[in-house]
């Protein structure tokens, strides 16, 4: 028959206080029913805890709900809903524990041992059983779970096949026939080797099928049924004397035969009998202690761990090393006075703002503290943190050659304060720069910007960047400066417009070119301090760069008009040294040379960009034609290249010029030094002098090369 045509048992709807009702009137038979559908395999201390868990964790969680309309009820549907439904949740939960693991598969909580009830210090097992219990039990582990729970429904509860292969179903048996005939076959199971005299079980072969056995043995009859023993004095759980077969029990069910296998004399018990011994009751136990000498051992280990854990948070959480208060900051990385010194808000040095005016040099080492928050400890605590271990999260820049190491000992003051909503520190070490910000709602986006300006005078040290938001820039200026505008060097016949200042120093919001997609304006800073102009540049760094304009040996500040007639047309070309630790740039007109076909004259300029490290110096060399509208031609560059500079006071280019009447030319100028050009390659020409004019080819391509007075070759920049 097939579990498709089983007529399902119409079990009505079921309540949580009846299933619990149910659950506790019966606990020990459904402890019971878990522990012997449990696998053996599990061990007896675990397998009784399984079994107590299994039960206890059966409880709908809802009401369950029945059919709508109630089916007639059958013989073997005489059970109470409640205890039909914590039945077959039990044997469910059983039958999953006794999967095994698979890598791939979710495992389920059944599988695992569990949590409640749990016992510490002691082993709890069944009072020992007799050799029946023993032979039922190892032939129970022969059998795979489903068959197991078969076996356990028709003996123990006495169901009926038609009931078994339903309540099988319904606890998720794939194949509800095969486990009802793997619990027939042990039923027919014939009796093993060793299954002698005393019911002592033994493994081994089988006897031959229809082997008579001797008097007083129980067996199988010739009808397939269980046969009787005529010479026994009485048999248990049969119902009849011996020698008649068994009979119907009291709800009308065929009782089970007896297990084969007891030889000897005196009265043997059925499967249904031994599945009712203590061998088999998880609620009538023995207690036996551990394995004592590993429980002393593992006690130690546990000892020692929760001492390593303690040590560890304690040392994690000492004053002034708080993840908390440092923000933004990683964990510390050294422990020694000078370090922790250096990291002390409290160990700031301040200069007082009557130091500057008496003082013989004016640079960084004499600006005041000024902001509203240099009182605050823990933003200074934080900065200072941050500083010397920026987390992750810290948007840290750097200008090139800059170390971003902690400082040495206790780095200067020079603003703490709110601006464009974020809090704002500025430190100074005599080394660097250092600013951080933070947003005003907390630490989450923390700034660290490192800027080298060591060797810094009065004009270096005369504004620092304070601030960058929505592409404007403010500075913190120096406390000589008297006076701040801003000049536009793309328009050198405008005004400059001023520039206001709070108490402290901090300028208004002025647009910066420093992220400037464009070049459509260029503004600067101009200041004036007690020596005159200055035309500082924001160049995307914490210090702004200083422009001249000049020979190398004698540059001037940028602030004539020749200088700003001049850097309105090269102005552009200062993005090419953005970002690159500029100190100074410097703008020389080294040539001047009248151009063929009476087209004027051109103006040809050297731009050279000092860093701060000394190194990486930039050099531009630029042509300017005569209409004052068009800006700049590079002609050459070069990276490390002392030329222009107070070194090598000296510059060799060329480009290829168009005439206004179509015609194409070598045009090349020289320093004045320079006592003959001469071109080779594609174009040959030669001039004496540092100015040579060659007629070309559109696209020619020639090399140039100068002469000094001492007859010494140079090459033109590149």
């Amino acid at each position: 028959m097939s579990t498709k045509d089983l007529v399902p048992s119409p079990v009505g709807p079921v309540d949580v206080e009846q299933a619990e009702a149910a659950l506790v009137e019966r606990y020990p038979r459904l402890v019971r029913i878990a522990y012997l559908v449990l696998p053996p395999s599990l061990g007896r201390n675990r397998r009784v805890l399984t079994a107590h868990a299994l039960v206890q964790r059966s409880l709908p969680r809802r009401r369950v709900a029945g059919p709508s309309v109630p089916e007639p009820r059958l013989a073997e549907d005489a059970v109470d809903p409640g205890y039909a439904y914590v039945r077959s949740e039990v044997l469910r939960q059983a039958l999953v524990a006794g999967l095994p693991l698979r890598r791939l598969a979710l495992p389920s909580r059944a599988q695992f041992p569990p949590l409640l009830p749990h016992v510490w210090g002691l082993r709890l097992f069944p009072r020992v059983g007799g050799a029946d219990e023993l032979a039922l039990d190892q032939r129970l582990s022969r059998l795979s779970g489903p068959g197991r729970a078969a076996y356990v429904l028709r003996g123990l509860e006495r169901q009926g096949d038609a009931e078994v292969l339903r309540v099988l179903a319904a606890a998720g048996v794939a194949d509800p026939a095969a486990a009802l005939a793997e619990a027939d076959a042990l039923d027919d199971a014939p009796e093993l080797p060793g299954e002698g005299p005393g019911g002592a079980l033994a493994q081994g072969g089988a006897l031959p099928p229809g082997a008579a056995l001797p008097p007083g043995g129980g067996g199988a009859g010739p009808e397939g049924g269980a046969a009787g023993e005529p010479g026994g004095p009485g048999r248990s759980g049969a119902g009849g004397a011996g020698g008649d077969r068994p009979g119907p029990d009291a709800s009308g069910r065929p009782d089970l035969p007896d297990l084969p296998g007891h030889g000897g004399p005196g009265p043997r018990r059925s499967g249904a009998a031994l599945l009712e011994s203590d061998e088999f009751d998880p609620c009538a136990l023995q207690a036996r202690p551990t394995d004592l000498l590993r429980r002393r051992q593992h006690a130690r280990a546990g000892i020692v761990a929760v001492a390593a854990l303690l040590v560890c948070g304690a040392l994690l959480g000492l004053p002034g090393d708080g993840w908390g208060r440092n923000g933004a900051a990683a964990p510390s990385y050294a422990r020694n006075p000078a370090a922790e010194a250096a990291l002390d808000p409290g160990a700031l040095k301040r200069v007082d703002p009557a130091v500057w005016p008496a003082s013989t040099r004016q640079d960084f080492s004499v600006w005041p503290a000024r902001g509203a928050l240099t009182g605050d400890r823990a933003l200074l605590r934080r900065a200072l943190a941050v500083w010397a271990r920026p987390g992750a999260s810290v948007r840290a820049s750097a200008t090139p050659g800059t170390p971003v190491g902690p400082p040495m000992g206790p780095p200067q003051l020079l603003f703490a304060g709110e601006v464009d909503g974020a809090r704002v520190v500025i430190l100074h070490d005599g080394l660097r720069a250092v600013r951080y910000a933070e947003p005003v709602g907390g630490t989450a986006g923390a700034a660290l910007d490192f800027a080298r300006t060591d060797g810094a005078d009065a004009v270096g040290s005369a504004a620092l960047v304070l601030s960058r938001a929505a592409g404007n820039v403010r500075y913190l200026t120096a406390p000589w400066v008297r006076e701040t505008s801003v000049r536009d060097l793309l328009a050198p016949g405008e005004d400059a417009r001023p520039l206001g200042r709070d108490a402290v120093g901090v300028t208004e919001p002025m647009t910066s070119p420093a992220l400037a997609k464009g070049c459509t304006r260029w503004n600067t800073l101009q200041v004036r301090d007690g020596s005159g102009l200055r035309m500082l540049a924001d160049l995307g760094e914490l210090a702004p760069a200083r422009l001249l304009w000049g020979p190398p040996a004698a540059p001037a500040d940028a602030t004539g008009p020749e200088a700003r007639a001049a850097w309105a047309r090269t102005a552009c070309q200062l993005s090419a040294v953005r970002a690159h630790g500029v100190r100074s740039v410097n703008a020389w007109r080294f040539a001047r040379q009248p151009l063929p076909e009476g087209a004027g004259s051109g103006t040809w300029l050297c731009t050279r960009a000092e860093t701060w490290r000394g190194t990486g110096s930039r050099v531009l060399a630029q042509f300017l034609v005569p209409s004052p509208s068009v800006p700049a031609a590079l002609a050459a560059r070069s990276e490390g290249s002392p030329a222009c500079g107070v070194r090598d006071p000296r510059v060799l280019a060329g480009v290829l010029w168009q005439a206004p009447g179509g015609g194409w030319y070598v045009l090349a100028a020289g320093s004045p030094d320079v006592t003959a050009l001469e071109t080779s390659g594609g174009v040959k020409g030669r001039s004496d002098g540092p100015l040579l004019a060659v007629k070309a080819a559109a696209g020619a391509r020639a090399d140039l090369a100068g002469t000094l007075p001492d007859g010494t070759r140079v090459r033109a920049l590149r």
